[in-house]
């Protein structure tokens, strides 16, 4: 078996890619690097260049590293700029799909995990959220991973491919400083970005019907992340070795909810600061409280997080402090 993985040189992928090599698979990196970083791609794991829109190379690379699987995490990710630039949103992460899926379906490749976020739930009105909460994105970004589902599913019945759908909640971590998230447009890194000003966190609203007043959100460690892909993928493998096509969506997360206020206390206690955080208005769209529930994923696949919401933040404290101090190691290619 050999994996490739898109978007393997990102934050989420780069983890995936590690999981995946440690665990003995062979693995294939595709980015076009437009957020990737090549440094983070292990010494002798293949890497090419590219982007999921360009069929003749997903062709040329599918064919010449004798693909057997695909696990897709290339695409964007930023929900306010999708709502700026909701075409060019559905032409990279929808499009780009279809394209890879044709690749997929006509090299014979019979197995595909799928990226896909919580962000397809929208505004859930339960305590926890499960695979059989009803889908109702808020932004274009959610909207381009629900139709990526109906795409990968449609895909997979139409051509016999094994599929899975993961949708991840709250993102934050790293396994080595190396491969932590230096962008700041995830909560974890934006605080440290105010940290770096002498800033508090800033807590968008604190009205909303929870015990604090602030949204509630259920964070998954990275490292943990990684390890599901891990399995998703070896029981796509298992199912694909049956001849029978089959499907899986499942929650990424915790089952656990943290405060944003709790966050801020977290992270001033992690990084050593003791910043007051700044309320401002509410954001639109937010809602109060998105949990979720993890029991598909233990029942289907035996996986459980490990991680507290304290190993994330000071693993990704850590990366951070040498990404400022330009301590982080470079990958010989």
């Amino acid at each position: 078996m050999t994996f490739l993985i898109t978007g393997g040189a990102g934050y989420i992928g780069s983890h995936v890619v590690r999981a995946m090599v440690a665990a003995g698979e062979s693995v294939v990196v595709y980015d076009d690097l437009s957020t990737g970083n090549e440094d983070r791609v292990p010494e002798g794991v293949p890497l090419v260049i590219g982007t999921v829109l360009d069929r003749l190379n997903l062709d040329e690379t599918i064919r010449r590293y004798k693909i057997t699987g695909v696990v897709h995490l290339a695409g964007k990710k930023q929900v306010g700029e999708s709502v700026e630039k909701p075409l060019f949103y559905y032409h990279e992460n929808v499009q780009g799909l279809q394209v890879l899926l044709g690749a997929v379906a006509a090299a014979g490749v019979r197995n595909f995990l799928f990226s896909s976020s919580a962000s397809v739930y929208g505004m859930p009105d339960v305590e926890l959220v499960t695979e059989e909460t009803p889908c109702a994105p808020l932004s274009p970004y959610g909207e381009t991973k629900l139709a990526g589902e109906w795409l990968v599913r449609a895909a997979g019945k139409a051509y016999g491919i094994s599929t899975a759908c993961l949708r991840y909640f709250n993102v934050a971590g790293a396994a080595a400083p190396e491969l932590a998230d230096t962008g700041v447009f995830n909560l974890v890194p934006m605080v440290f970005e105010r940290f770096d000003k002498g800033e508090g966190a800033r807590i968008f609203g604190d009205d909303y019907e929870t015990p604090d007043g602030t949204c509630i959100r259920d964070y998954i460690h990275v490292e943990d992340l990684a390890e599901a892909h891990v399995v998703a993928a070896r029981k796509l493998v298992e199912w694909g070795a049956t001849g029978e096509y089959k499907d899986l969506t499942v929650n990424i997360g915790r089952g656990e909810g943290v405060s944003v206020r709790e966050m801020a206390e977290l992270l001033n206690e992690g990084t050593g600061h003791s910043y007051e955080p700044v309320v401002v208005p509410r954001r639109p769209g937010d809602p109060a409280k998105v949990v979720a529930s993890a029991d598909k994923i233990a029942a289907e696949l035996g996986w459980k997080a490990k991680h507290d919401v304290r190993e994330m933040i000071t693993s990704a404290w850590a990366g951070w402090e040498a990404n400022r101090k330009g301590e982080l190691p470079h990958v010989a290619r």
